[in-house]
């Protein structure tokens, strides 16, 4: 695990260690923090000058490894003065509620409220848990791996457009781009750019 400059001032190996949480093995500086830890872990840090800077939500559903939890939420923690950054880690199951850190940084509001809008996750203690992005009629939560998506294609200016099961096929690894334009070859692959031709009429 890289841990920010070993050496430097910015390394957290021995913060992680004072916390009592595990090193994830991650490219940037991340602790696995047990669910039931997380708002004693964050007031900790905020004691030693350290802020919330973001928190995002993943579904790993489709990830080719093995993990501990379908979910995880993930702060970005950062201290001002000596740019020391440390990532936060929470692995949750499905339908598994976690503290919020509102109570701890208010930043954490919409940060929040973005990953309960687009993965479900509950986040006990938040003073306004509700959507933010999606109309509150939509059902589902756009970031989940089983989210269905739209069956439309959309089209750009210049005739690109997006074709819903190439896109999907995008999404998940199985093709080379995500748009009926050109897209970029992965690792590996050669082969002719030519761009699928628009059904005629246009979109269906």
């Amino acid at each position: 695990m890289t841990t920010a400059e070993p050496g430097t001032g910015r390394d957290v190996t021995a913060l992680i260690a004072e916390l009592g949480l595990t090193a994830d093995d991650s490219i940037e500086p991340t602790a696995t923090v047990p669910p039931g830890r997380l708002r004693e872990v964050a007031l900790a840090l905020k004691e030693r000058g350290f802020m919330l800077m973001d928190t995002v939500g993943l579904d790993y559903a489709a990830f080719p490894e093995r993990r501990p939890a379908r979910f995880a939420v993930l702060h970005n923690i950062f201290h001002p003065e000596d740019h020391r950054r440390l990532f936060l880690r929470v692995w949750l199951e499905e339908g598994q509620p976690v503290d919020s850190l509102y109570p701890v940084w208010r930043a954490a509001n919409y940060l929040e409220r973005e990953v309960y809008d687009l993965l479900g996750v509950e986040f006990v203690g938040h003073p306004d848990l509700r959507k933010i992005l999606t109309p509150d009629d939509l059902e589902g939560h756009p970031l989940r791996k089983d989210f269905p998506l739209g069956e439309s294609p959309t089209l750009f200016r210049e005739g690109r457009f997006i074709d819903p099961p190439a896109f999907r096929a995008g999404l998940s690894g199985q093709n080379a781009g995500l748009t009926g334009w050109r897209g970029e070859f992965r690792r590996g692959e050669r082969g002719d750019r030519v761009p699928p031709v628009m059904p005629e009429g246009g979109p269906k």
